[in-house]
């Protein structure tokens, strides 16, 4: 590889953004790790065609040329679940792209009908209308797989208030797999889970 320093993305999820409690948890947890590690934390677009559209066109090229790793929250577990096989199907046979999967969406499609209408970004403010065409560009997202189950993490707390875990658990059933009791949609004690997901993902000090 042309670079081996690791490029982690970090993928929000509805109405979310960069500025996530766990977004920040992440980053202020790497500046104090002693290995090198570049995070990339975007601001998605509400709509999800230009969603992955952006992240698709920022990492394909790095495929191959330096270490890649997905860290995905809610919707962005279902972009993520997309993203990671976009790239392997560019990708030479045996490359990683590990995938963690933090209380994951499954399918959104079927029920975000409940949430057409005005929405408003919780972190940034934006205001839009949630359309069918958003319904639309989801359910073209949705992939079989995932391929190389053994480098996908699933994390899901059973007190998510907002998605039914057992989905997840249902949909990810060949990847390792962590289910906490308790818990809520934005997973209590992130932080703590830092360490056992740079070691997923084969980082060094990851203690």
């Amino acid at each position: 590889m042309t670079n081996p320093v690791p490029l982690l993305l970090y993928i929000h999820g509805f109405n979310s953004s960069a500025s996530s409690v766990k977004g920040r948890q992440l980053q202020q947890d790497l500046e104090q790790r002693a290995f090198d590690c570049e995070l990339w934390l975007p601001d998605l677009p509400h709509w999800p065609a230009e969603a992955v559209k952006l992240m698709f066109t920022r990492l394909r090229p790095l495929v191959g040329q330096r270490p890649l790793a997905l860290i995905g929250s809610s919707l962005g577990g279902y972009y993520g679940t997309w993203l990671r096989e976009r790239l392997l199907a560019e990708a030479a046979p045996g490359t990683r792209i590990p995938l963690v999967l933090i209380n994951p969406g499954v399918r959104p499609f079927e029920y975000w009908e409940s949430y057409l209408g005005e929405q408003q970004n919780l972190y940034t403010g934006e205001r839009y209308e949630l359309t069918m065409d958003h319904i639309r560009q989801l359910a073209l997202l949705d992939v079989e797989g995932p391929s190389a189950p053994d480098d996908c993490l699933l994390l899901v707390q059973t007190g998510d208030e907002t998605l039914d875990y057992r989905r997840a658990v249902k949909r990810y059933a060949g990847c390792r797999q962590r289910v906490e009791e308790g818990g809520s949609h934005g997973f209590d004690g992130f932080e703590a889970t830092l360490p056992e997901i740079y070691r997923f993902f084969h980082f060094t000090d990851a203690k």
